[in-house]
This record gives structure tokens, C-alpha cells and sequence, in this order.
């Protein structure tokens, strides 16, 4: 892959974590920060190979919060339906 076609991906990542971020638990403004450091801790990596892991990991974690949404969503609805 080419890597024009690595930055717009990791690109696309970035922006798709910040905005999934505004609605973090711990707080919008430190999800933001941590993905700063994430990302800028391994702005300098090269390697095409290396660059894909890091997507995967970014995509995994992606995953793993829209979980944590789903189950907040759903522990919301349920103590509706208790009361």
C-alpha cells in the first residue's frame, strides 16, 4: 500500500476516534489528550508493515469503545425498565 493511501487511512482513524471520544466516560478532553500522545508517540514509525499494525490496534480499540457505548446504552435502558 502506498503510503499516501497509509496516511489518509491513519488519517481517517484519528478523526474517527476524536469524534468518538466526545462522549467518553472519563471525559471528552482526556480521551482527546490521550490520543494526541497515542499518536504522536509514533508519528515518526516508517515501516508499512508497523504503520498496519498500528491501523489494526487504532480499529480495535474503535471496536472496543463502540462496545462500551452500546453497554452503557444498554445498562441505561435497563434501569428505565426497572423502575
Amino acid at each position: 500500500m502506498t503510503s499516501l493511501a497509509l496516511k489518509s487511512r491513519v488519517v481517517e482513524l484519528y478523526k474517527n476516534l476524536y469524534h468518538m471520544g466526545k462522549e467518553y466516560p472519563g471525559g471528552a478532553k482526556w480521551f482527546h489528550d490521550r490520543l494526541k500522545l497515542a499518536f504522536t508517540k509514533n508519528k515518526d514509525v516508517q515501516e508499512p508493515a508497523q504503520i498496519e499494525q498500528l491501523i489494526a490496534r487504532g480499529q480495535f480499540v474503535v471496536k472496543e469503545i463502540e462496545a462500551l457505548y452500546s453497554l452503557r446504552k444498554y445498562r441505561a435502558m435497563k434501569q428505565r425498565c426497572e423502575v
